[in-house]
């Protein structure tokens, strides 16, 4: 059984391949620049070389149909024909209060996802247009939503209600929904396994560094809090977003250079953040470069990231009443030792103490490892996500009957003898380039000493 998981931007389509039998994935890329001139596939098979098509793309049904071609093709492909994906999974970005785990697609479930829009205006038509564009081109199989938010739906009304007119909430549904769902349910159930805890026993704070990022509180292994919000705009700074800020902010500098909401909201999300700071860089590795170069206004944009994420896990470190781990994951949070020190930096006090030289050695996506202090009494582990393997679970057990929400589904992955074999292959060929790896490593495959 093949499952086809697919993550439909306002211009790109993001795509993987999974066997469910051999438990492995066949293939992934992503189709960028749809809708635009240039448009192409970025295609990769394991044991292949990487592949890169041109295309026109005006739309997402001609995105897909590139994916399904680039599957089957001849040269490229990993599959005969369509008969081989026997279910697809899709990213929605926003479920509202209307789902709380993954759902079978159907007319009403879209037309439900058309109507929560306005709560994600950037996120959810793409993603519909993808649905609707996949369904079309394989109208037999089945198709599946996973929704960000639905993790979230645990919160206490203390968490996602806001101090404003109940009347907002009660018309327009807004509350915090938070997102980065199937990041932080990986990385929740991971982290139990490594502590070797009940996964409903365990306190956590997830972090989940990226160009956009957010935190999550787990309290007894359920989303207790999250930095971000009604939107994805809310909580950390971001690559191009602002994150926390005074919302009369926005007000004030609308009413004296006469912006729109649309022009104001492009930009909270598109020139603020990292970039806003910097006045040039939006990316972590552009600012941390720039930094050691001596820019003041790049390295203030990194001090004041850290100090945001240091509070929030303060914070939510109060709010769970103490925790067993405090984790990162995404591409800075698994690549950027910088960023996790400066952010745990000081928090010896609440029992948070980190092992520089392992921080320093931990720049992997191939394993979960451990950067705290031997005498740290909270864990610090760097755990790469996979929120394909979220989706793919989600699809199977769907198509099964045995699917229902994640505290009463077991997950392949929260069982401490569960291996990722395309990334133990990896790893293994890591170590032997940066042996210091294995150190930190918390389970290492079999057999790597000798292979490295």
């Amino acid at each position: 059984m093949k499952i086809l998981s697919l993550n439909c931007g306002s211009s790109s389509v993001k795509y993987s391949l999974f066997d469910w039998e051999k438990k492995l994935p066949l293939a992934s890329g992503v189709v960028e620049r749809v809708g635009i001139d240039g448009s192409f596939i970025a295609h990769e098979a394991p044991g292949r070389d990487k592949a890169t098509i041109e295309r026109p793309c005006p739309s997402h049904k001609e995105a897909i149909k590139l994916v399904i071609d680039t599957l089957i093709d001849g040269k490229h492909g990993v599959i005969p024909n369509l008969k081989g994906i026997a279910a697809v999974g899709h990213r929605v970005v926003h479920g509202g209060e209307k789902f709380v785990k993954s759902v079978i697609v159907d007319d009403k479930v879209v037309e439900t996802f058309r109507e929560l829009s306005s709560l994600a205006p950037l996120h959810n038509p793409p993603n519909i247009m993808g649905i609707e564009a996949a369904r079309e081109l394989m109208p037999t199989v089945p198709h599946m939503a996973i929704m960000d938010t639905a993790w979230h739906q645990t919160m206490p009304e203390t968490s996602y209600m806001y101090a404003l007119p109940r009347a907002w909430y009660e018309k327009y549904g807004i509350r915090r929904y938070g997102f980065h769902g199937t990041s932080f349910l990986y990385n929740a159930k991971r982290a139990a396994v490594l502590l070797r805890k009940d996964p409903f026993k365990a306190n956590l704070v997830i972090c989940h560094i990226g160009n956009g990022a957010s935190i999550n509180a787990v309290r007894n292994g359920v989303s207790y809090d999250t930095s971000m919000g009604f939107t994805p705009l809310e909580g950390l700074v971001m690559g191009t977003r602002a994150g926390d800020h005074d919302p009369a902010i926005p007000l004030y500098v609308m009413a004296r250079e006469s912006l729109n909401p649309g022009e104001m909201d492009a930009i909270l999300n598109k020139k603020s953040g990292k970039l806003g700071i910097t006045g040039q860089y939006s990316d972590a590795r552009d600012v941390e470069i720039a930094a050691e170069n001596g820019d003041k206004r790049a390295q203030l944009a990194l001090d004041m990231e850290a100090n945001r994420i240091k509070k929030y896990i303060g914070a939510y470190a109060a709010a769970v009443g103490g925790v067993d781990a405090v984790v990162f994951t995404a591409g800075v949070g698994e690549m950027g030792p910088i960023t996790r020190a400066a952010a745990l930096g000081g928090l010896e006090f609440m029992g948070i103490k980190l092992d520089a030289a392992r921080n320093d050695v931990s720049k992997t996506r191939n394993a979960e490892t451990e950067i705290s202090a031997k005498d740290s009494r909270v864990k610090v582990f760097v755990i790469p996500t996979d929120e394909e393997r979220v989706f793919v679970e989600d699809v199977v057990g769907l198509m099964n009957g045995t699917y229902d929400v994640h505290t009463r589904f077991e997950y392949t992955f929260q069982h401490k003898d569960y291996r990722n074999k395309l990334r133990d292959d990896a790893f293994v060929k890591q170590c032997a380039k940066k042996p210091g790896l294995l150190d930190i490593a918390v389970a290492p495959p079999k057999g790597i000493k000798a292979a490295a």
